[in-house]
């Protein structure tokens, strides 16, 4: 399964979650689900029931289409199976599909695992994976292990949902007949199909039952498919794994920036390397290195007192058992060695080959003499005794460790031990919730004490002053409470309409419009919607609104100051 193709965000979740997913799913390919399912059903149903009315025996008509549901429900199954991938059918795709897809290991579904509460979350497992029967059976077992609680309550709500539709359909019948006639109706309805049901009856259940399982079944497989997804989920990790691949793909696309990056860095990195720092003697002399070229017949040049090479003594010291080659003493540097028994002239030979060593181009060396403070013998030995100090702490140091350095060690394994032992404990408050499975303790909402709302039921002689005198003292809500008792008596006076006990704010509104005067009427809702604010939603006006409104009031209504 490519399941980097799915167009569904895969997480671990609770079963109820689960069972919501695939009937999301559902309601989205809802056009390409039910069409190929009417489609289906509706000639099997009308040909069960033509044999039925033949025969006179609706009963097992209906038993047939119950016991064909499987059939039907792998329309279902095939539609969100591709949708969750993003691939959208048709319903031509689908009934042609239907010929060949998913017939191996299907047909038990028909048979004795007909009647199994689990179908739902098993289904995908023969029509979708499409293994041996061997390994189907122990993926079903898998599969089912962790969802039986939930496939067994998604079974029984459906059926409750498909004897409710029937039920209410029947009693819709009812609906039409008169209330006098009720009762006789209902009798004569309850004689008639307890003693011999007429066709036309027993063809109105079955239609009932059809229609009430063709609305329940897709979400009856959606919710066992969206089980069944979950259970992979989190069998096999799906969410780590997709999290993974899209963490490659994004390390692919930054790939070529990396790449760029070490052909840019590579060659100044190996140019840096082949810089080596120039060596120097220990007198203090740099030497800068040169590769003289060496003469074809090995001839070296002679370490005499005409030479520009110095002579360094140190040099000597450390390599003692060298041999000293020069043209004089190296028998295969003579003259005989080089030219054998031919006379020549030695001597001039001897000076050119000088000339030729003594060229700054084929010995190009040069002597750089720096000045350095030289430490007394004192500071010299200063520094030779805190050597070997330091070069005895180190030893002891290796041996062992100091006080110290165990006293901390010590005290860092005692702090990881406490947490340790402090995780272990409280294991039972978080591992379940690392899981998945622990819930948030809800906080306890601090129970809200507020002073009822009374409206009384005579206003005053003077209701806008008392009601300034409620608002004084903090009870704005009785406040307003008596100032909309006031308006509705006012209203109730010049509107010439008397309201009943309990009217309610709506019932005021539409009496109000009976004012003769548009101020009337706009001044009433105003005061209404006050009110309804301030004792339904807690919102009160402010203090200088609220003074305007009962001054407005009492001028407009005639109110006593």
């Amino acid at each position: 399964m490519q399941i980097d193709r799915l167009n569904i965000v895969l997480r671990a979740r609770s079963g109820w979650e689960a069972m919501e997913l695939g009937m999301a799913l559902v309601r989205r390919h809802a056009a390409a689900i039910w069409a190929p399912w009417v489609s289906v059903s509706l000639p099997v149903f009308v040909l069960l029931n033509a044999l039925a009315w033949w025969t006179d025996s609706f009963g097992w008509a209906w038993l047939a289409m119950w016991w064909l549901k499987p059939l039907f429900e792998r329309i279902a199954l095939y539609v969100i199976s591709r949708g969750v991938f993003g691939d959208a059918s048709t319903t031509t795709q689908t009934l042609r599909a239907q010929r060949t897809w998913g017939w191996q290991g299907f047909w038990g579904y028909l048979g004795w695992r007909r009647l199994s509460p689990l179908r739902p979350v098993l289904l995908p497992v023969n029509l979708l994976e499409g293994t041996d029967a061997a390994h189907r059976r122990q993926r079903r077992r898998v599969i089912a292990g962790g969802a039986v609680g939930h496939a067994l309550l998604l079974t029984l709500v459906c059926m409750v949902f498909e004897l409710v539709l029937v039920v209410g359909g029947i009693a819709a019948v009812f609906l039409f007949i008169p209330v006098d006639l009720l009762s006789e109706s209902w009798r004569a309805a309850w004689e008639l199909a307890k003693q011999d049901m007429p066709a036309w009856m027993q063809l109105g259940v079955n239609l009932l039952f059809w229609a009430a399982a063709t609305l329940i079944g897709p979400f009856y497989v959606g919710a066992g498919f969206g089980l069944y997804l979950d259970r992979r989920t989190q069998m096999e990790a799906w969410d780590l794994e997709i999290a993974f691949r899209r963490l490659h793909a994004r390390l692919q696309q930054a790939a070529p920036l990396l790449v760029l990056a070490l052909v840019l860095i590579w060659p100044g990195a190996a140019l840096h390397a082949q810089q080596t720092p120039p060596s120097s003697n220990s007198k203090g002399a740099v030497v800068a290195p040169a590769a003289a070229p060496a003469l074809e017949d090995g001839l070296a040049p002679a370490a005499d007192a005409g030479s520009d090479v110095p002579e360094d003594e140190d040099a000597e010291d450390e390599a003692p058992d060298a041999p000293t080659r020069t043209f004089d003493n190296d028998p295969d540097n003579t003259a005989v060695g080089v030219f054998g028994n031919e006379a020549v002239d030695t001597a001039g030979f001897r000076q050119a080959v000088q000339r030729a060593y003594e060229d700054p181009l084929q010995s190009p060396t040069r002597e750089v003499t720096e000045w350095k403070r030289t430490d007394s013998e004192a500071a010299e030995a200063e520094k030779a005794k805190r050597a070997a100090a330091a070069n005895g702490s180190r030893q002891r140091g290796n041996k062992g460790p100091l006080l110290p350095a165990q006293i901390a060690e010590w005290a860092l394994w005692a702090v990881v031990g406490v947490l340790v032992v402090l995780l272990l404990i409280t294991a039972p408050r978080w591992l379940p919730w690392l899981r998945g499975s622990g819930q948030r303790r809800r906080a306890k909402a601090v129970a809200v004490v507020e002073e009822p709302i009374r409206v009384p039921d005579v206003a005053p002689p003077d209701p806008a002053a008392r009601a300034r005198a409620l608002w004084q003292e903090g009870r704005p809500r009785q406040a307003l409470a008596l100032l909309y008792r006031a308006s509705v008596e006012s209203m109730s006076e010049r509107a010439q309409i008397s309201l009943p006990p309990g009217a309610t704010e709506a019932q005021c509104l539409r009496a109000s419009r009976r004012m003769p005067v548009e101020a009337d009427r706009r001044l009433f809702e105003r005061i209404v919607r006050v009110w309804q604010y301030a004792a339904y939603a807690g919102r009160l006006p402010a203090d200088d609104d609220f003074e305007a409104l009962a001054t407005t009031l009492q001028r407009q209504f005639g109110w006593r100051a």
